[in-house]
Protein backbone atom coordinates (compact mmCIF):
# COMPACT_ATOMS: atom_id res chain seq x y z
CA UNK A 1 0.00 0.00 0.00
CA UNK A 2 1.19 3.38 -0.86
CA UNK A 3 2.44 5.47 1.88
CA UNK A 4 -0.56 8.19 2.73
CA UNK A 5 -0.63 12.10 3.94
CA UNK A 6 -2.94 14.46 4.47
CA UNK A 7 -2.73 18.60 2.77
CA UNK A 8 -4.82 20.93 4.71
CA UNK A 9 -4.40 24.82 3.58
CA UNK A 10 -5.55 28.22 4.59
CA UNK A 11 -7.88 27.65 7.46
CA UNK A 12 -8.38 31.08 8.57
CA UNK A 13 -10.10 30.73 12.12
CA UNK A 14 -11.23 33.57 13.86
CA UNK A 15 -12.14 33.35 17.24
CA UNK A 16 -15.26 31.05 18.26
CA UNK A 17 -18.61 32.01 16.71
CA UNK A 18 -17.64 34.92 14.33
CA UNK A 19 -18.01 34.14 10.59
CA UNK A 20 -15.38 35.33 7.65
CA UNK A 21 -16.67 36.72 4.27
CA UNK A 22 -20.04 35.36 5.02
CA UNK A 23 -18.83 31.85 6.18
CA UNK A 24 -17.81 29.76 9.79
CA UNK A 25 -14.13 29.00 9.25
CA UNK A 26 -14.47 26.56 12.10
CA UNK A 27 -17.44 24.86 11.08
CA UNK A 28 -15.51 23.96 7.70
CA UNK A 29 -11.97 23.26 9.31
CA UNK A 30 -14.78 20.42 11.85
CA UNK A 31 -16.65 19.15 8.46
CA UNK A 32 -13.03 18.46 6.74
CA UNK A 33 -11.81 16.70 9.86
CA UNK A 34 -14.97 14.34 10.21
CA UNK A 35 -14.54 13.22 6.16
CA UNK A 36 -10.57 12.69 6.79
CA UNK A 37 -11.66 11.11 10.04
CA UNK A 38 -14.23 8.74 7.96
CA UNK A 39 -12.42 8.12 4.40
CA UNK A 40 -8.62 9.00 5.47
CA UNK A 41 -8.16 7.32 8.88
CA UNK A 42 -5.11 5.34 7.81
CA UNK A 43 -3.16 8.58 6.70
CA UNK A 44 0.33 8.71 8.43
CA UNK A 45 -0.30 12.48 9.77
CA UNK A 46 -1.68 15.53 8.45
CA UNK A 47 0.23 18.76 7.32
CA UNK A 48 -1.53 22.08 7.67
CA UNK A 49 0.50 24.98 5.49
CA UNK A 50 0.00 28.17 7.19
CA UNK A 51 -2.35 30.75 7.83
CA UNK A 52 -4.20 28.50 10.37
CA UNK A 53 -5.78 31.75 11.15
CA UNK A 54 -6.98 34.90 10.16
CA UNK A 55 -5.64 37.27 12.27
CA UNK A 56 -3.67 35.52 14.86
CA UNK A 57 -4.78 36.40 18.01
CA UNK A 58 -4.52 33.82 20.95
CA UNK A 59 -8.22 32.62 20.96
CA UNK A 60 -8.33 32.15 17.52
CA UNK A 61 -5.69 29.18 17.82
CA UNK A 62 -7.14 27.80 21.12
CA UNK A 63 -9.95 27.67 18.32
CA UNK A 64 -7.62 26.22 15.54
CA UNK A 65 -5.91 23.55 18.26
CA UNK A 66 -9.69 22.51 19.80
CA UNK A 67 -11.06 21.98 16.20
CA UNK A 68 -7.95 19.73 15.19
CA UNK A 69 -8.00 18.21 18.32
CA UNK A 70 -10.47 16.14 16.93
CA UNK A 71 -8.13 15.20 13.95
CA UNK A 72 -7.60 11.09 14.26
CA UNK A 73 -4.25 11.02 13.22
CA UNK A 74 -1.09 13.41 13.79
CA UNK A 75 -0.39 16.84 12.28
CA UNK A 76 1.94 19.47 11.49
CA UNK A 77 1.14 23.01 11.74
CA UNK A 78 2.81 25.81 9.90
CA UNK A 79 2.94 29.28 9.83
CA UNK A 80 1.72 31.85 6.88
CA UNK A 81 1.25 35.24 6.20
CA UNK A 82 -2.12 35.74 8.26
CA UNK A 83 -0.20 33.93 11.50
CA UNK A 84 1.82 35.19 13.92
CA UNK A 85 5.02 33.05 15.42
CA UNK A 86 5.21 33.38 18.80
CA UNK A 87 1.02 32.97 19.73
CA UNK A 88 1.14 30.10 16.61
CA UNK A 89 4.36 27.91 18.78
CA UNK A 90 2.89 29.32 22.17
CA UNK A 91 -0.36 27.69 21.03
CA UNK A 92 0.56 24.72 19.18
CA UNK A 93 2.42 21.68 19.96
CA UNK A 94 1.83 20.40 16.56
CA UNK A 95 3.99 23.56 15.09
CA UNK A 96 7.54 22.88 14.73
CA UNK A 97 10.51 25.06 16.05
CA UNK A 98 14.06 25.12 14.88
CA UNK A 99 17.27 26.58 17.38
CA UNK A 100 15.95 30.42 16.18
CA UNK A 101 12.66 30.34 17.33
CA UNK A 102 11.34 30.06 13.58
CA UNK A 103 8.11 27.34 12.84
CA UNK A 104 10.64 24.81 10.80
CA UNK A 105 11.53 21.15 11.01
CA UNK A 106 11.66 17.76 9.69
CA UNK A 107 9.94 14.84 10.05
CA UNK A 108 11.73 11.64 8.74
CA UNK A 109 9.43 9.35 6.86
CA UNK A 110 10.18 5.93 4.58
CA UNK A 111 9.76 7.88 1.33
CA UNK A 112 12.13 10.84 2.52
CA UNK A 113 12.69 13.62 4.53
CA UNK A 114 10.00 16.20 4.71
CA UNK A 115 10.89 19.75 5.37
CA UNK A 116 8.44 22.31 6.78
CA UNK A 117 9.63 25.82 5.96
CA UNK A 118 8.66 28.98 8.11
CA UNK A 119 7.78 31.96 5.04
CA UNK A 120 6.45 34.34 7.46
CA UNK A 121 7.11 37.93 7.53
CA UNK A 122 4.94 39.80 9.88
CA UNK A 123 4.87 43.23 8.31
CA UNK A 124 3.97 42.36 5.36
CA UNK A 125 1.31 39.58 3.45
CA UNK A 126 4.33 38.75 0.67
CA UNK A 127 6.55 35.95 1.78
CA UNK A 128 10.24 36.07 3.83
CA UNK A 129 12.90 33.73 4.11
CA UNK A 130 15.99 35.67 6.39
CA UNK A 131 19.52 34.63 6.48
CA UNK A 132 18.93 32.38 9.69
CA UNK A 133 16.08 30.65 7.84
CA UNK A 134 18.18 29.92 4.35
CA UNK A 135 20.97 28.94 6.64
CA UNK A 136 18.78 26.32 8.73
CA UNK A 137 17.30 24.88 5.20
CA UNK A 138 21.13 24.65 3.46
CA UNK A 139 22.09 22.84 7.30
CA UNK A 140 19.40 20.70 7.04
CA UNK A 141 19.25 19.32 3.10
CA UNK A 142 23.74 19.20 3.45
CA UNK A 143 23.22 16.51 6.70
CA UNK A 144 20.71 14.42 5.41
CA UNK A 145 22.52 10.79 3.54
CA UNK A 146 23.28 11.24 -0.26
CA UNK A 147 20.83 9.15 -0.98
CA UNK A 148 18.17 10.52 0.50
CA UNK A 149 15.37 12.49 -1.17
CA UNK A 150 12.54 15.37 0.44
CA UNK A 151 9.46 16.93 0.01
CA UNK A 152 9.08 20.35 1.03
CA UNK A 153 6.58 22.45 2.61
CA UNK A 154 6.22 25.86 2.72
CA UNK A 155 3.03 28.55 2.37
CA UNK A 156 4.32 31.11 -0.28
CA UNK A 157 4.60 29.79 -3.48
CA UNK A 158 8.81 30.56 -4.32
CA UNK A 159 7.87 31.37 -7.95
CA UNK A 160 4.96 33.02 -9.74
CA UNK A 161 1.53 31.27 -10.80
CA UNK A 162 0.40 33.39 -12.71
CA UNK A 163 -2.49 35.06 -10.70
CA UNK A 164 -0.58 38.77 -10.24
CA UNK A 165 -2.09 39.44 -6.85
CA UNK A 166 -1.36 36.64 -5.29
CA UNK A 167 2.09 36.86 -7.12
CA UNK A 168 2.72 40.78 -5.62
CA UNK A 169 3.23 38.69 -2.63
CA UNK A 170 4.65 35.39 -3.31
CA UNK A 171 7.84 34.50 -1.39
CA UNK A 172 10.63 37.62 -2.00
CA UNK A 173 13.67 35.84 -1.90
CA UNK A 174 12.54 33.62 -4.70
CA UNK A 175 16.46 34.08 -6.43
CA UNK A 176 17.88 33.23 -2.96
CA UNK A 177 15.77 30.11 -2.75
CA UNK A 178 16.19 28.67 -6.02
CA UNK A 179 20.30 28.69 -5.27
CA UNK A 180 19.86 27.22 -1.69
CA UNK A 181 18.16 23.99 -3.59
CA UNK A 182 19.54 24.09 -6.56
CA UNK A 183 22.12 21.17 -5.07
CA UNK A 184 19.37 19.27 -4.03
CA UNK A 185 16.76 19.93 -6.84
CA UNK A 186 17.13 16.07 -8.85
CA UNK A 187 16.39 14.84 -4.54
CA UNK A 188 13.24 16.59 -4.05
CA UNK A 189 10.24 14.72 -5.04
CA UNK A 190 7.26 17.31 -4.22
CA UNK A 191 6.90 21.10 -3.27
CA UNK A 192 3.43 21.31 -1.16
CA UNK A 193 2.59 25.24 -0.06
CA UNK A 194 -0.36 27.06 0.24
CA UNK A 195 -1.54 30.96 0.09
CA UNK A 196 -3.18 31.09 -2.89
CA UNK A 197 -6.19 29.03 -2.27
CA UNK A 198 -6.48 27.62 -6.03
CA UNK A 199 -6.15 24.02 -6.86
CA UNK A 200 -2.56 24.56 -9.08
CA UNK A 201 -0.68 21.41 -10.17
CA UNK A 202 2.56 21.91 -12.04
CA UNK A 203 6.71 21.32 -12.05
CA UNK A 204 8.58 24.16 -10.53
CA UNK A 205 12.25 23.88 -12.64
CA UNK A 206 11.72 19.75 -12.35
CA UNK A 207 10.15 19.90 -9.21
CA UNK A 208 6.89 18.52 -9.40
CA UNK A 209 4.41 20.92 -7.13
CA UNK A 210 1.10 21.27 -6.12
CA UNK A 211 -1.25 23.42 -4.10
CA UNK A 212 -5.07 23.75 -3.09
CA UNK A 213 -7.76 24.99 -2.17
CA UNK A 214 -8.72 26.66 1.69
CA UNK A 215 -10.86 25.26 3.86
CA UNK A 216 -13.04 28.45 3.80
CA UNK A 217 -13.14 31.16 1.43
CA UNK A 218 -10.78 31.05 -1.86
CA UNK A 219 -9.48 33.38 -4.59
CA UNK A 220 -10.85 33.48 -7.82
CA UNK A 221 -9.61 32.23 -10.74
CA UNK A 222 -7.92 35.72 -12.89
CA UNK A 223 -4.76 36.22 -14.85
CA UNK A 224 -5.47 39.53 -15.83
CA UNK A 225 -2.70 41.93 -13.94
CA UNK A 226 -5.32 44.53 -14.26
CA UNK A 227 -8.07 42.83 -13.12
CA UNK A 228 -9.99 43.09 -9.21
CA UNK A 229 -8.17 40.97 -7.11
CA UNK A 230 -11.63 38.82 -5.73
CA UNK A 231 -12.28 35.96 -3.32
CA UNK A 232 -14.61 33.56 -3.74
CA UNK A 233 -16.71 30.82 -2.39
CA UNK A 234 -15.72 28.20 -4.67
CA UNK A 235 -15.84 24.66 -3.11
CA UNK A 236 -13.19 24.29 -0.30
CA UNK A 237 -10.54 21.38 -0.85
CA UNK A 238 -8.24 18.96 1.61
CA UNK A 239 -5.29 17.06 -0.31
CA UNK A 240 -4.83 13.13 -0.20
CA UNK A 241 -1.18 12.62 -1.09
CA UNK A 242 -0.19 8.72 -1.78
CA UNK A 243 3.34 8.05 -2.14
CA UNK A 244 5.26 5.01 -3.04
CA UNK A 245 8.72 4.36 -4.71
CA UNK A 246 8.12 4.95 -8.23
CA UNK A 247 5.10 7.70 -7.83
CA UNK A 248 3.56 10.51 -5.49
CA UNK A 249 -0.36 11.09 -6.61
CA UNK A 250 -2.48 14.14 -5.20
CA UNK A 251 -5.73 13.92 -4.69
CA UNK A 252 -7.70 17.15 -4.52
CA UNK A 253 -11.18 16.08 -2.43
CA UNK A 254 -14.47 18.62 -2.51
CA UNK A 255 -15.44 16.98 0.87
CA UNK A 256 -18.43 19.59 0.99
CA UNK A 257 -19.48 18.58 -2.29
CA UNK A 258 -23.36 17.44 -2.33
CA UNK A 259 -23.71 16.77 -5.72
CA UNK A 260 -25.37 13.73 -6.99
CA UNK A 261 -23.75 10.10 -7.10
CA UNK A 262 -24.58 7.37 -9.37
CA UNK A 263 -23.93 4.04 -11.04
CA UNK A 264 -21.86 4.20 -13.99
CA UNK A 265 -23.96 0.67 -15.09
CA UNK A 266 -27.42 0.32 -15.78
CA UNK A 267 -30.10 -1.33 -13.45
CA UNK A 268 -30.66 -4.86 -13.86
CA UNK A 269 -32.60 -5.47 -16.74
CA UNK A 270 -32.24 -1.95 -18.52
CA UNK A 271 -30.36 -1.13 -21.58
CA UNK A 272 -26.95 0.84 -21.05
CA UNK A 273 -27.82 3.21 -23.89
CA UNK A 274 -31.58 3.80 -22.81
CA UNK A 275 -29.56 4.32 -19.19
CA UNK A 276 -27.55 7.12 -20.40
CA UNK A 277 -29.78 9.36 -22.17
CA UNK A 278 -32.48 9.20 -20.13
CA UNK A 279 -30.99 9.55 -17.02
CA UNK A 280 -33.54 12.28 -14.47
CA UNK A 281 -31.97 15.92 -14.34
CA UNK A 282 -31.84 16.37 -11.15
Amino acid sequence: MPFKFIHLTDTHLANPGLTLYGLDPRARLDAAIADINQHQSDAAFAVVTGDLTHWGEPESYANFAEAMAALRIPYIAMVGNHDRRVTCLDALKAAPRDSNGFVQGTRTTEHGLFVFLDTLDESSHAGEMCAKRFGWLASTLAAAPADQQFVVFMHHPPFPVGVHAMDEIGLKQSAEFAEVIAPYRARIRHLFFGHVHRPIFGSYGKIPFSTLRGTNHQVWFELDANAPHLASHEPPAYGVVLIDDENLVVHSHDFLDTSLRFPFEPPAGMDGRDYVLKFPAR
